[in-house]
């Protein structure tokens, strides 16, 4: 019997990927991994190693989830060492869980090895603190998929109690994200912030309020974070990585160990 190791890569800037995770690429014998992995992680697997894309974007999936399910039990009973690679953590909206759960049903030894998910990584990288002593003491992670299957308890209550929203997955549906805050009472000129592709040399940010973001939304694409709160103010002064991006981005290319 093999073992797999449900590896997170991280949120693209592959220094940002642990020490851990860099070992179990260089050891397997074969990597399963995602669409918004950075591909120069593979370069650091072994000659003799399988590499198979399931990775998934909008309306399109290269495996769907229980054949990627199989394949991972399939693959560790042929006594192989598999890593699944997946963007940023994999048990923040990556759907690690499930992949554990069937391996354990399948009585198939398994290991996490967690990663810096995108909802950190990114606005630290634009320039937005989650948390701060005086604005915000309190953030919460939601995926923006099905915004319009919440219930009026469910968008009252992150009106009410929560001081920075941090949303995977809501470009597409982020003017219907708007309307349900502001139907529930959150502030027309709560600033809000948008970065796609966060870490990676291409990255972007534009901010805007609750009332003018979805205007602008046009000019983002997935994969995208959205940070709603108080915070996004400071981006103006912190900032860093997109200004120094084009004298550092060499930086990105290489991993030192």
């Amino acid at each position: 019997m093999g073992k797999v190791y449900l590896v997170g890569a991280g949120p693209g800037d592959p220094e940002l990927l642990t020490l851990k995770g860099l070992r179990t690429i260089k050891e397997a014998d074969l990597i399963l991994y995602d669409r918004l992995v950075n591909k120069e992680l593979l370069g650091y697997a072994k000659p003799s190693a399988e590499l198979i894309y399931c990775g998934k974007k909008p309306g399109e999936s290269a495996l769907r989830q229980d054949n990627i399910n199989l394949l991972l039990c399939q693959f560790a009973q042929e006594n192989k060492n598999v890593v699944r690679l997946k963007g940023g953590d994999p048990f923040i909206f990556g759907r690690g869980g499930e992949e554990a759960l069937a391996l354990q049903a399948q009585g198939i030894p398994f290991e996490i090895v967690p990663g810096i998910t995108s909802g950190i990584a990114a606005p630290a990288y634009a320039g937005i603190p989650l948390t701060h002593r005086n604005l915000s003491s309190s953030v919460t992670f939601i995926s923006g998929f099905n915004p319009e299957h919440e219930t009026a308890q469910y968008w009252t209550h992150l009106v009410e109690n929560v001081e920075t929203l941090c949303i995977y997955m809501g470009v597409k549906k982020l003017p219907v994200i708007c309307q349900r805050l502001l139907a529930h009472g959150m502030n027309a000129l709560t600033p809000v912030g948008i970065i796609q592709w966060g870490t990676r040399s291409d990255q972007k940010t534009i901010t805007g309020t609750l009332t003018d973001i979805s205007h602008q939304v046009d000019h983002i694409q997935n994969p995208a974070m959205i940070v709603i709160g108080e915070v996004v103010r400071l981006r103006e002064q912190l900032q860093w990585f997109e200004e120094s991006k084009g004298v550092d981005e060499h930086k990105q290319n290489t991993i030192v160990i």
